[in-house]
């Protein structure tokens, strides 16, 4: 059989060079058989390939592969696609029948390569139309930014050397989500998402939430670092939802109860603060500062008017509960007395980075907050990042980058956990605050217990390896059509490697990430056994030490 079913209209009819020359890129490969919508099948000629393997560029070497690029000669265009399956053709024995997802045009250059790629498709094909491999010289033109700003973060599969835009304003004006199963390279991977960011965007704007603590050693030269050391997150800055995730405790109609007294007794501690009496209106969510003494009074005050000594149950219990968290210091990054203060503008300025003075992003470390509020720490946060930009629409706009780690912790699936506070908040982002200037990043290793639709409502997908078959039929549903020919290859992406999807990109691509300098990554590698059991000696010092600070609840 001959090279392919012939040349393309645009092809070169120079001889073929198998060190990969420009009239390699235009040999055809195969034809178009059908034509289904936004794909295609086709015929490809299994010898032409193997011709094509020689090749010294590496994206010719591997023409005709599942997740390889191809074009289509479509009048004066090409018509460029991906392969997503493969299979033997019955009819010819040195053929097979490729589907092919087609993704953008571009039109011809120099050479017959691409030029001018633009995504989407105004023609399609017809039955018998040519198709061609993509050299380096056609991806390095379709992956080129197109002049907006951009961040590269590695190389396009399997070139060495084509960097693939991302487009910061796609990716992060309609939220993104970064995927994958532990020890794959997440954290690392975004490391260098955001250091590439923040680089382009000194003066930017990025809250990170980070419960491991892995994060703080990567950003510690161009971040602020907030632990429970430092925070100083005011009490009253909750809302009443909040209020009564951390001080109502019953469940049911007591619950019921507890919460209305709670509710009257909040605002009447609210009231006191000088700064009620120049609102027009208060209410128990506003964010005015009192005193926990005060609520307190306002409960014993409420209790000795009942007239049945057994209504006092929901009063004893609140009390009870206030008075614990004063006194314990696990709490006193929070419930502290010296936060009674109205603090809330530095307090924003500094979660914010209002002004960033060069380090445009905060780490919230959430390690040494105690589990059973961590989850109101981060509704807290995030609730701040909304509504600070609901409020703020009549100033000049300061958008916010809100990075969610863990976030299967606080926006879970319907089926494993109650309504939460932080789950309403962060799925109100994930529905409306692009509209108001929040961008969400969500990373995650396990998207199927994220809340349904949540992923969906993510611009932008970056997916590492996912080895659950339950996780990646998740992806798969919240990715564009165009794209899941990428998706059937993401359980056997390399560590470091990831497919790319959505409004970032300009056509779904496959990365080999960049290597982040060593001082720069977050504090997540894995524990090499084989060499630390190697080790030995001051093992009474390693007690000691961890036991002091265990027992003084710090680091």
């Amino acid at each position: 059989m001959d090279q392919g079913f012939g040349s393309a209209t645009s092809a070169s009819s120079s001889s073929y060079d198998s060190a990969g020359s420009e009239e390699a890129a235009g040999r055809t490969i195969g034809e178009i058989s059908e034509i289904r919508g936004g794909a295609a099948a086709a015929r490809i000629d299994l010898s032409a390939l193997r011709t094509l393997q020689a090749s010294s560029d590496p994206a010719l070497a591997s023409a005709g592969q599942i997740g390889s690029q191809v074009k289509v000669a479509v009048g004066p265009l090409w018509l460029v696609g991906t392969v997503r399956t493969l299979t033997a053709d019955p009819d010819a024995g040195d053929t097979v029948i490729a589907e092919i997802d087609f993704l953008g045009e571009g039109e011809e250059g120099v050479g017959g390569q691409m030029a001018n790629f633009r995504r989407g498709v105004t023609q399609y094909p017809i039955p018998q139309a040519k198709v061609s491999p993509c050299s380096r010289e056609d991806l390095t033109a379709i992956y080129a930014s197109d002049g907006r700003a951009h961040i590269s973060v590695g190389t396009v599969y399997p070139t060495q050397d084509v960097k693939g835009a991302l487009y910061i304003d796609a990716l992060l004006g309609k939220h993104f989500a970064l995927l994958g199963s532990t020890g794959t390279g997440k954290s690392t991977a975004t490391a260098l998402m955001l250091h590439r960011i923040v680089q382009q965007n000194p003066e930017g704007h990025v809250v990170m939430l980070d419960p491991h603590g892995e994060y703080s050693a990567a950003f510690s030269s161009n971040g602020s670092i907030f632990d429970a050391n430092n925070l100083q997150l005011p009490y009253w800055l909750m809302n009443f939802e909040e209020h009564c995730e951390v001080l109502v405790t019953t469940e049911g109609a007591e619950r019921d109860r507890d919460m209305d007294v709670l509710a009257k007794a909040l605002l009447q501690a609210r009231s006191k603060s000088r700064i009620a009496s120049s609102l027009g209106k208060l209410t128990v969510d506003s964010p005015v500062p009192y005193l926990l003494s005060d609520l307190i009074a306002a409960l014993s005050a409420a209790m000795g008017q009942l007239e049945k000594a057994g209504d006092v149950a929901p009063y004893m219990r609140l009390k009870t509960k206030v008075e614990e968290l004063k006194a314990d210091p696990r709490y006193a990054f929070m419930f502290n007395g010296l936060l009674v203060s109205d603090t809330m503008a530095e307090f924003m300025a500094k979660i914010f980075r209002m002004p960033a003075n060069g380090k445009p992003i905060s780490i919230i470390d959430l390690s040494g907050v105690p589990t059973d509020i961590v989850t109101v720490v981060v509704a807290v946060l995030s609730r701040l990042t909304f509504d600070f930009a609901v409020w703020s629409r009549r100033e000049p706009q300061r958008p916010i980058l809100l990075v969610c780690e863990e976030a299967h912790r606080y926006i879970p699936s319907d089926r494993d956990a109650a309504p939460s506070s932080v789950k309403k908040v962060l799925e109100s982002i994930a529905k409306e605050g692009r509209k108001y200037g929040v961008s969400l990043g969500l990373i995650t290793q396990r998207p199927s217990d994220l809340a349904e639709g949540v992923l969906s409502q993510c611009g932008t997908i970056i997916s590492m390896r996912l080895n659950n078959e339950r996780d990646q039929m998740y992806v798969r549903n919240a990715m564009p059509e165009g794209a899941k020919g990428f998706l059937d290859s993401i359980a056997a992406l390399r560590n470091r490697e990831c497919v790319i999807c959505g409004e970032g990109v300009s056509i779904p691509i496959r990365v080999r990430l960049d290597t982040l300098e060593a001082n720069l990554r977050p504090a997540s590698e894995d524990p090499v056994f084989s060499k630390l059991w190697k080790e030995t000696g001051d093992e009474a010092g390693i007690l000691e030490r961890t036991i002091h600070r265990w027992r003084g609840q710090g680091k």
